[in-house]
C-alpha cells in the first residue's frame, strides 16, 4: 500500500492540470481499501459550466461508477483544499470512510476552518479527517494562482516535479 504523501502528489497533479485549464487549483483523488485510484479530478466549474463541478464531486462520481455503487464504503478521498459544505455533504451521502486534505481554506472550509461539519453527531455516517498533509505545497500552488490572475509575476511552481 502506498502512502497518503504519494496519493496526495497525485492530488496536486490534478491541481496543477486544473489550473493550466484556467481553473482553481483543487485536485481530488479517490482511492479504495486496497489502495487502488479508483478516480482523479481538478476543479472544472468554469470550463464544464457547472457549479457543483468541484474536484471532490467530480472524484467522487467518478469512483462512484468505477464501483457501480454511489457508497464508497472503505475509501479514502484526498483533495489539496478543506472542502466547502457541499462537497462534505458529498462524502458523508457517499459513505467514505476517511478524508485526506492538504490546506485549509479560511472562508468556506467547512472541515475546520468556518465549521466542523463533517464532526457532527447526528449525521448517519461519520467520516475520519486528516488535515495539513503536504499543505505548503497546495498553499503556493493556490497563491501563484491567485497572483497570476491579478496581474502578478510569480516564478515557477516551486513544488511541481
Amino acid at each position: 500500500m502506498r502512502s497518503d504523501e504519494f496519493y496526495m502528489h497525485r492530488a496536486l497533479d490534478q491541481a496543477r492540470e486544473a489550473m493550466a485549464a484556467g481553473e482553481v487549483p483543487v485536485g481530488a483523488v479517490v482511492v479504495d481499501a486496497h489502495g487502488e485510484i479508483l478516480a482523479a479530478s481538478g476543479n472544472a466549474p468554469v470550463g464544464e459550466c457547472d457549479p457543483t463541478a468541484h474536484a471532490e464531486i467530480r472524484a467522487l462520481r467518478q469512483a462512484a461508477g468505477q464501483l457501480g455503487n454511489y457508497r464508497l464504503d472503505g475509501c479514502t478521498l484526498y483533495v489539496t483544499l478543506e472542502p466547502c459544505m457541499m462537497c462534505a455533504g458529498a462524502m458523508v451521502h457517499a459513505r467514505l470512510a476517511r478524508l485526506v486534505y492538504a490546506t485549509a481554506e479560511p472562508r468556506t472550509g467547512m472541515v475546520e476552518s468556518r465549521a466542523n461539519l463533517l464532526g457532527q453527531p447526528w449525521f448517519n455516517h461519520q467520516v475520519k479527517v486528516e488535515g495539513g498533509l503536504l499543505a505548503g505545497q497546495s498553499r503556493r500552488l493556490l497563491k501563484q494562482f491567485f497572483s497570476l490572475r491579478r496581474g502578478g509575476e510569480v516564478g515557477p511552481d516551486p513544488t511541481n516535479r
